[in-house]
């Protein structure tokens, strides 16, 4: 097990190889001192991208790389594969399923998972979004969906049941699900499928509050209502669920309860931090994010940083969103100030940059804003495009995936369609 012994260098252990703990890590290598990631997978997962997983655009390996692969060249960073069960402040070491990590200093990074708002009934029966094994049970649920209907001739309420797709969340990933959904349904499946009638399908898209993507203008969350809309989906705001018990989902919607038969509900409703953080001690948010102070420590641990979806940090009065930029920045921010502690120097305040906001609705076709500047369609798509590659790991996965949105943009191909046990 990983363990600084008297006389080495400082030894920063960092929990999570999502965005923000391979960052850190990453400007970490030419630093005098050893690094060990703790993650439970051997993996980076470019997460942004699960949807396109889950809808038979792209294959898992085309949004994931090895951790160790990373650090190759550097001598100073070693990975542990375990996952983080608690922690032990007092005497700097963190606990893990494969035995005790000591630190010097630690970065908790461990990222999200979903927030069911404490609906047991919706978590049992829905299909989250935020692992790679979670997108590829729900691909394969959707494909073993479209097999057994086509299989049905006599059940004619059980076929609609079974072709009827409820996505919960307004958000990036909901809009970005729902819009790939139709076009899997339209284009691959309408071909694959002689006996079935792909106009009967029906995508809704559920939203709890009055708007989708609440970070963009008005003009840019018409448009995309509008363009899911003639994609085929339908769109319900102020729409709250209630309950799902794998047959019937409950929502409510103007003091009127609707019960919806169906056996896909996809939940990108909302996110929390994963259970360990709370473990720490310290004070968390409604979300399980721990608090931090403006140099990204955490109150009352100061050789305790949290970063990305681990973290409540407050800047303009509300915490930052949980996005890869500001788990990139947050890195470079911890980064340094970890190496003025090592120096006794004075830590450095975080700022947050904003870069804007992007999500896509389809092939050729997005959304993007930032201050002033807004962009639509397909200029805003290859904006996204350009974005996303540039943070995927490996030249040779940006070609191929580059490759595979071309000829979904141009002939539908969508490969990946299969089920995988």
């Amino acid at each position: 097990m990983p363990k600084k012994s008297a006389g080495k260098r400082p030894h920063v252990v960092i929990l999570g190889a999502g965005f923000g703990g391979i960052k850190a890590a990453k400007l970490l290598a030419d630093k005098d001192v050893d690094v060990t990631i703790v993650d439970k997978h051997n993996y980076h997962l470019f997460q942004p991208l699960l949807y396109q997983v889950s809808t038979s655009i792209l294959s898992e390996d085309e949004i994931s790389y090895p951790i160790r692969a990373f650090f190759q060249k550097n001598d100073n960073i070693d990975f542990f594969m375990a996952e983080a069960v608690g922690f032990d402040p007092a005497n700097k070491i963190v606990k893990t399923s494969h035995g005790d990590v000591s630190y010097d200093y630690l970065i908790i990074a461990t990222g999200a998972t979903t927030n069911y708002f404490g609906m047991k009934s919706v978590e049992e029966n829905s299909y989250p979004m935020k692992t790679l094994r979670e997108s590829t049970l729900l691909r394969n649920h959707l494909i073993r969906t479209f097999e057994r209907a086509s299989r049905i001739e006599n059940d004619n309420e059980l076929k609609k049941a079974l072709m009827t797709i409820i996505v919960v969340g307004g958000g990036p990933t909901g809009i970005e699900e729902a819009g790939a959904i139709s076009e899997l349904v339209h284009t691959a499946m309408k071909k694959d499928y002689h006996n079935l009638n792909m106009d009967d399908v029906d995508i809704k898209l559920i939203e709890a509050t009055d708007k989708v993507l609440p970070m963009m203008p008005e003009n840019l969350r018409k448009n995309t209502v509008d363009v899911l809309t003639k994609k085929g989906v339908d769109v319900r705001l102020q729409t709250m669920v209630q309950d799902y018990d794998g047959e019937y989902l409950t929502v409510k919607h103007d003091d009127k309860i609707e019960k919806i038969r169906t056996r896909t509900v996809i939940w990108a409703a909302g996110v929390k931090a994963q259970p360990v953080v709370a473990s720490l001690g310290a004070e968390v948010d409604r979300a399980g994010r721990v608090i931090v102070e403006k140099t990204t420590q955490v109150k009352g641990f100061p050789e305790i940083y949290a970063i990305g979806d681990s973290a409540h940090f407050e800047q303009d009065g509300r915490p930052l969103p949980t996005i890869a930029p500001a788990a990139y920045e947050a890195a470079e921010t911890t980064v340094k100030n970890i190496m003025h502690a090592i120096k006794g120097e004075e830590q450095e305040t975080f700022v947050y940059k904003d870069l804007g906001s992007m999500a896509t609705i389809g092939a050729g076709d997005a959304v993007m804003f930032k201050g002033m500047m807004k962009s639509k369609g397909l200029i805003a798509w290859v904006a996204w495009m350009a974005v996303h590659v540039l943070r995927l790991a490996g030249p040779l996965t940006n070609v191929t995936v580059v490759f595979k949105w071309v000829m979904n943009y141009f002939f539908g191909v969508r490969m990946a369609r299969i089920i995988r046990d």
